[in-house]
This record gives structure tokens, C-alpha cells and sequence, in this order.
């Protein structure tokens, strides 16, 4: 039998009866009270029986013990009861009333954001912007043909899973605990080594439930993450790329090793988008495009039918975010206008708003080591008609990030996320609506 939502507050083990029973006791000891400080007039049996023993004198004393009793009852039981429900209903166990009101009132009610890209930079961003919004969807790339992803692509037909798992966790409730298992490889096993327990976890749950986009939706519940993770495309296809050269080559892990800029990218075969990232994008109040790899991990998503003309016609408000990086083999040599003229090809640069580009250079030590890797500083050459007609907003935003024992450049996502809301009118119109009233 189907219990109702209000008597289910009522069942065994969500430790509110008994707040709820403290509260009633209160309230009846206030009205107790209250009749004892009135005086006998109206008096009924019990209030006689309980009052003989009390000389009359007293009896103030006692009514007004009782009301100060009951009125803490009410106040703690009251006070003990929502934070049984707030502890109930909230996905961290043991998050503060506070922090459950303020992702209920504020994050619920803030604008839709929706992020575009793959890789490391959405992740960052993803990790930073949940802190301002609970309406947030990441539209992720599904190229990948490299690394753990890569196989078990070839070996299971499945979707590469590594660019949502890092999303997944991004937004994760306990981003920390759960990504030290997500991201566990295994060191050992017969067509095991090298793969990550999240990824693995990604393919055998489309295997076993019959679609990646119901394993995304899946993990995302246990993972009880803040806002939504969806695929570009339920299709399977590899990016294929034109080089300077006139060769072509097939697939996001072998474009790079070229070492030969890109003239053009295209899809081996059309893909049509997943439904539900173009309806995100029609509801967003703002849309972000990067950071990310400018082609295997942000253009590959614009590639996908129908992703590009969804962002043209939105009526978001749009931002680019720069990287931080050149790319060896992908982005060499590439300045912030090359980025954002690359970018033009693929989606109509002239339906956004701004760009928001680093401030902040490397340490000078970290700085060579990238430099003997074939990576430099993204130089910002953004005026005048370079920048495309955008209005141009810098920050320092870097920080370095101990990946595989060696510090690396990443974008802070904190510092990324506080640009984001400042700057962005739709988010900070919001803020400033709710911290002012």
C-alpha cells in the first residue's frame, strides 16, 4: 500500500516523532501554564487535581515554570524535528540545516547554466560554477579514442566514458571520497590494467541497463550529483581531421600526434544530438564553451548536428573561456584570437557575449618545463577586431594541480567560478536579488 508523502515523515528511523511529540508537549504545557497564571476561574478537573497541593500563593510561580518549560520544549523540539527532516532528505548525511536550506532555496532557484566541452577544463569549471547554481547541465564530448576510454570503445561497442566521469565527479556530492574510488586503475588482471574503476563501472552499466545516457543517469543518483551530466551524441563516430598538409586522420588520440596544424575538422559520419542537451541549451540563461581542447574537446561537441545551431538561436546569455595552454600537436603556436577565430568556424561567434582570459603567468620553473614540452602561455592579443566583437574580461585564474607526481597548470576552479558569476549578468542579477532581499 502506498503510503502518503506526509505520514512517510511518520514511519520508523527518520528520528522525527519524537522532536515532533517534544514540541506537542510543549505546546500543551505552555497552554497549561497559561491557564495557572489566570488564576481558578474556568478551572477544570485536572487543573484542579494537579494545583490542591500548590499553595495558592505559588501558583503564579508554578504556572509561569510551566509556560518557560514548555515554550523550550516547543523551541527545541520544533527547532530538532526540522533538522530531522533537513538530515533525512539531504544527500551528504550529516550536512548543516544551513548548508540543506541554502542549496533548497538559493542553488534551486538560480539560473540554467549549461557548460560545453570534455576533458580536464570542464571538469574545473564544473567543479567551481556548482557552487552557485543546482540548474546545471554539462554537454560532454563522446569522441575519445585514447587511454582506458579508448578500449573499451574498441573491446565493448560502448561510448568512451572517461570525459562524464570526470564530469560525474565533478559535480558529485563528495567529489573527494568518491574519486578515490572512481579514479582507482587497476594494477593488475587479464584486460584489466590500466582501466579506471569508473570507467569500467560507465560500460557495464550501459551494458547492463541498455543505454549510456540511463547509465549517466544512474551513476549521477548514487553519485547524487548537483545538476546533470549528458552525452552530445548517442552515436557512435570519430572525428576526422584535415591537416595543412592534406592528409586526414581518424580519431581524438591520434590528431595531436600529428604534430600538423588542423585545417579543418569534421565527423566521419553525422551524428544527430541527444535531445535532451538541445533542450538545455534552449532553457539556459548562460552558456559557457570551454576550456578544453579547442578541437578534439570543445569542437567536437559543436560538430554534432544540431549542438550549433542550438546555441545560436538561444537566447542565453554566452561566454568563451579561454585556455590557459597552448596544445602540442593541436593548438601550437596558437594565440587567444586564433582560438576564438577557429571557434567562428564551427559556431556564430557573433550571438555571445564575452570572453574571459588569464592574467596570470606560471612560475618560471613550471613555466620552462611546459616550454621543453612544446607548450606555451596562451598569449592574450584580444583588441580591437581580434576580439571578435566580445567584451573581453581578465582575471588571474590560474593554479597548479599535482597530476601523475608533477605540478600542473589548471585553471582554479573557484576563482573561475566567482569571474563567472560577477560577470555573467544572468548570475549575478540572481545574486544580487537573493543577498539583497
Amino acid at each position: 500500500m502506498k503510503v502518503p508523502s506526509v505520514l512517510k515523515l511518520l514511519l520508523p528511523g527518520i528520528g522525527v516523532k519524537r522532536w515532533f511529540l517534544l514540541a506537542l508537549a510543549g505546546i500543551a504545557l505552555v497552554a497549561f501554564g497559561v491557564v495557572c497564571l489566570v488564576g481558578d476561574e474556568g478551572m477544570r478537573t485536572l487543573y484542579a487535581l494537579v494545583l490542591h497541593h500548590v499553595p495558592f500563593l505559588w501558583r503564579p510561580v508554578f504556572g509561569a515554570v510551566v509556560v518557560a518549560v514548555g515554550f523550550a520544549g516547543t523551541v527545541v523540539g520544533m527547532a530538532c524535528a526540522v533538522r530531522a527532516i533537513l538530515h533525512a532528505v539531504s544527500p551528504r548525511r550529516g550536512g548543516s540545516v544551513a548548508e540543506a536550506l541554502y542549496q533548497g532555496r538559493i542553488l534551486r532557484a538560480a539560473p540554467h547554466v549549461v557548460a560545453i566541452g570534455g576533458g580536464t577544463g570542464l571538469s574545473t569549471l564544473l567543479r567551481g560554477i556548482k557552487a552557485y547554481t543546482a540548474n546545471l547541465t554539462a554537454v560532454v564530448t563522446v569522441m575519445d579514442t585514447g587511454g582506458s576510454s579508448g578500449r573499451l570503445r574498441a573491446e565493448l561497442d560502448v561510448l568512451p566514458p572517461g570525459d562524464v566521469r570526470n564530469c560525474l565527479l565533478a559535480l558529485a556530492e563528495d567529489e573527494e571520497r568518491m574519486a578515490r574510488f572512481m579514479l582507482h586503475r587497476f594494477q593488475s588482471g587479464e584486460g584489466l590494467v590500466g582501466h579506471s574503476l569508473g570507467n569500467v563501472l560507465l560500460a557495464g552499466m550501459e551494458q547492463a541497463v541498455g543505454g549510456f545516457d540511463r547509465a549517466v543517469e544512474e551513476a549521477s543518483y548514487f553519485l547524487s550529483v548537483r545538476g546533470k551530466v549528458v552525452p552530445a551524441t548517442l552515436d557512435r563516430t570519430n572525428l576526422v581531421a584535415e591537416l595543412a598538409d592534406g592528409r586526414e586522420v581518424v580519431g581524438e588520440a591520434e590528431i595531436p600526434q600529428a604534430h600538423v596544424p588542423i585545417r579543418r575538422l569534421r565527423l566521419a559520419r553525422p551524428a544527430q544530438a541527444y535531445p535532451v542537451a538541445l533542450d538545455a541549451i534552449s532553457h539556459a540563461g548562460l552558456i559557457l564553451v570551454g576550456p578544453g581542447s579547442l578541437y578534439t574537446s570543445i569542437i567536437s561537441v559543436l560538430l554534432v548536428d544540431g549542438i550549433a545551431d542550438a546555441i545560436a538561436r538561444a537566447p542565453a546569455e554566452k561566454m568563451v573561456i579561454m585556455n590557459l595552454m597552448t596544445e602540442p600537436g593541436e593548438t601550437d603556436g596558437f594565440s587567444a584570437s586564433d582560438h576564438l577565430n577557429a571557434l567562428a568556424e564551427y559556431v556564430n561567434l557573433r550571438r555571445f557575449h564575452a570572453v574571459i582570459v588569464n592574467s596570470e603567468l606560471p612560475p618560471p620553473e613550471i613555466l620552462a618545463r611546459y616550454r621543453a614540452e612544446g607548450s606555451v602561455p596562451v598569449l592574450d592579443d584580444l583588441r580591437g577586431a581580434k576580439a571578435l566583437g566580445l567584451r573581453v574580461i581578465r582575471a588571474p585564474l590560474l593554479d597548479l594541480v599535482e597530476v601523475e607526481g608533477k605540478l600542473t597548470v589548471k585553471h582554479d576552479p573557484h576563482k573561475l567560478a566567482r569571474v563567472v558569476a560577477r560577470e555573467a549578468r544572468v548570475l549575478h542579477h540572481s545574486w544580487t536579488r537573493w543577498f539583497s532581499g
